[in-house]
C-alpha cells in the first residue's frame, strides 16, 4: 500500500497579504493568483516536506469562491481560516504536514498538533523584495 502524500496547507490570507501587490483591491483575484502559483509546488514539492505534496489552499472572507484546480484543492473557511487550517492539520493523522503562514498564533496552534511551519516565501515571492 502506498503511503499518503504529505500535506501542504497554505494560509491564503496571510500569504497573499505578505506581498504588497495591490491584493486588497481584489482579494479573490489575489487568491486565484496564489492558487495558480501553487500548481508547480504541488509537482515539485517544497523544502522541509518530503515528496510532492497534496496542496490545500485555505481561503476566507472576500476570497471565497475561488475554485480548485488540478493539483491544488481550495478549501473555503466557513468562519475563521485559522480554525479551518487547524482542523485540516488535526484530520491529517500521521501524514507529514507543513503549514505556510507567518501568523504566530496559528503557527503555535498547528505545531501543537505536530505540523511543521514555514513562512510565505516558501511558496510565494510575488516578485516583491
Amino acid at each position: 500500500m502506498t503511503a499518503p502524500k504529505p500535506l501542504l496547507v497554505v494560509d491564503a490570507a496571510n500569504v497573499v497579504g505578505s506581498v504588497p501587490d495591490g491584493w486588497w483591491r481584489d482579494r479573490r483575484a489575489a487568491a486565484e493568483r496564489l492558487r495558480d502559483h501553487l500548481v508547480p509546488v504541488a509537482e515539485q514539492g517544497v523544502q522541509g516536506l518530503p515528496g510532492p505534496p497534496e496542496v490545500v489552499l485555505v481561503v476566507e472572507g472576500a476570497a471565497r469562491g475561488v475554485p480548485s484546480v488540478p493539483d491544488v484543492r481550495v478549501e473555503e473557511a466557513g468562519g475563521s481560516g485559522d480554525d479551518r487550517i487547524v482542523e485540516l492539520v488535526r484530520a491529517a493523522g500521521d501524514r507529514p504536514v507543513l503549514v505556510v503562514t507567518a501568523d504566530r498564533e496559528l503557527r503555535r496552534r498547528v505545531q501543537a498538533h505536530g505540523a511543521g511551519v514555514a513562512g510565505p516565501r516558501t511558496v510565494y515571492g510575488g516578485g516583491a523584495s
